[in-house]
């Protein structure tokens, strides 16, 4: 087995694109929904010794508790302070989750909330995940502290409040979103208390943060608070790190807001990524896995080393957000294991696997209207713990996507080309494909409705591999198949993913 190594200098002004993940892992999980206990206990059995830099956490603060519908998954999306107690578990779990986390080399990346605080509808009292009191009416949120002074309600020029035409970005940065209180960013009081949250994470030891509804603010009040942050702990990072951020901006193409408007504060969510591949692996309106070949920057999407790319994510897997039905999700199993493991082969972009949880579908008119439905919980609205299952799935109805054979061995796949060049495209001009990575890495794909059988140029060393799709290298030999390479390879199967980590020889 041959790894290089390649250690990049990053300057300062590369900084906060860097994803501060330890070298030779390149991929980070989204654990949705999970509470902090359980992510301890996943990082240390399974995220590391599978190759996996880092978790994508629900947001930590302080939310509120919404009863109707009953302890939706959106309530974490509705601040009340920036206190850490949410239904994952309390600071001194979050803070043992961390430390757990880190020293094993899987690193935390936050979801922060900072645009907006709750509904403007949620009323008054203590029904928030610390009790805390707050008023949405008179906007009031003492434990922060925030008061009507600290919302853009003045600003909006709509007579709802709220945004009615995303033609405007002033309206869409300015105004309510689906009723949230929108933070005046520009006020630098509501900056450092944004900066003294997120500091505080720092301070405990998370690598980086997903900022939230970043569409939603000017990139300049961004950037405004950003430069406020310290810099990561030397405890686990190198003195003079910054935090990763990557910024959500829905941008399919056609509003005047662009995901490029908001480069200059660190990497962006690439949501044409998952909406095209869907596409594409779906075969609706014409397309072709053939028409991959130039993926990435020459299907219009952002710079590769501006983009956090997904195939899903916990919006749009349930019809929210952009990509709408051509999305790929663990319902559609088959496709989703294509999609993800075309992902992480490929070396456009930073790449996250999402992890969910099972609700209880149900259809009226075509919409899904069980897609409110929280995590698995019990009765008195606490989420339930993730077990894992003899087989190693995972049961009371959390999914674990990233622990399907196919998407953990793709993982560690990537890990092993990373930074090995695209080579050896290969395709039947329609939905049957090949390519590799320079001599480390090489995978086939067959969406096509008829078998394949081809002789294709791999890039690899001459030897007996094992084809880590349908199954992997065990002791000396393979679980799943056994393909030969002699500087070419025969294969007819639907996926197959070969790489010298694997060989059997």
């Amino acid at each position: 087995m041959r790894v290089f190594l390649l250690l990049v200098a990053f300057e300062l002004s590369w900084a906060q694109y860097n994803p501060n993940t330890k070298p030779g892992r390149t991929s980070i999980v989204h654990l949705f929904e999970w509470r902090w206990a359980d992510i301890a206990l996943e990082c240390e059995r399974y995220l590391a010794p599978n190759g996996f830099g880092g978790v994508q956490i629900s947001p930590p603060n302080e939310n509120l508790v919404v009863t109707n519908p009953w302890r939706p998954w959106w309530e974490r999306y509705q601040p009340i302070s920036y206190k850490l107690c949410s239904r994952s578990g309390n600071e001194n779990e979050f803070k043992d989750m961390v430390t757990r986390c880190n020293n094993v080399g899987v690193y935390i990346y936050v979801d922060a909330v900072v645009n907006h605080m709750c509904g403007a509808a949620a009323g008054s009292g203590t029904h928030s995940t610390c009790g805390s009191y707050f008023n949405s009416e008179t906007h009031d949120f003492p434990a922060v502290p925030y008061s009507g002074w600290d919302f853009n309600d003045w600003k909006c020029k709509t007579g709802s409040g709220e945004i009615e035409n995303y033609g405007d970005p002033y309206q869409v940065r300015d105004c309510r979103l689906v009723s949230l209180l929108d933070l005046a960013l520009e006020k630098d009081y509501v900056r450092s208390k944004v900066a003294e949250y997120m500091n505080h994470l720092i301070d405990i030891g998370v690598a980086g943060f997903r900022i939230d509804a970043s569409k939603h603010m000017w990139p300049g009040d961004m950037k405004a608070f950003l430069d406020k942050l310290k810099n990561l702990r030397t405890t686990w990072f190198a003195e003079g790190t910054r935090p990763f951020i990557f910024q959500e901006v829905i941008d399919l193409g056609g509003e005047p807001i662009k995901a490029s408007d908001y480069y200059g504060n660190g990497r962006v969510t690439e949501f044409k990524y998952g909406a095209k591949l869907g596409t594409v692996i779906r075969k609706w309106s014409g397309e072709k896995m053939a028409y991959l070949k130039n993926w990435g920057e020459g299907w219009g999407f952002m710079p590769s080393d501006k983009a956090v790319v997904f195939v899903d994510n916990h919006d749009n897997q349930r019809g929210h957000g952009a990509g709408g039905s051509a999305i790929l999700t663990f319902w559609d199993s088959r496709q989703y294991k294509m999609a993800v493991g075309f992902m992480l082969a490929h070396p456009y972009g930073f790449t996250r696997v999402m992890s969910s949880f099972r609700w209880p579908r149900y259809f009226e008119n075509g919409k899904d209207i069980n897609d409110w439905v929280g995590p698995p919980s019990n009765g008195d609205g606490s989420t339930k713990s993730v077990t894992i299952n003899p087989d190693t799935t995972c049961g009371n109805d959390w999914v674990c996507e990233h622990r399907w054979r196919q998407i953990r061995n793709m993982v560690i796949f990537r890990n092993v080309v990373d930074g090995q060049p695209f080579t050896n495209w290969w395709d039947n001009n329609s939905n049957q494909v090949a390519f590799g990575r320079g001599n480390k890495g090489f995978i086939v794909f067959n969406n096509d409705d008829w078998n394949m059988s081809e002789t294709l140029q791999t890039g690899l060393p001459a030897g007996t591999y094992c084809d880590v799709i349908s199954g992997q290298k065990e002791g000396n030999g393979c679980s799943g198949i056994k393909i030969q390479v002699n500087a070419t390879a025969t294969d007819a199967f639907a996926m197959s993913a070969l790489t010298a980590i694997d060989e059997c020889h």
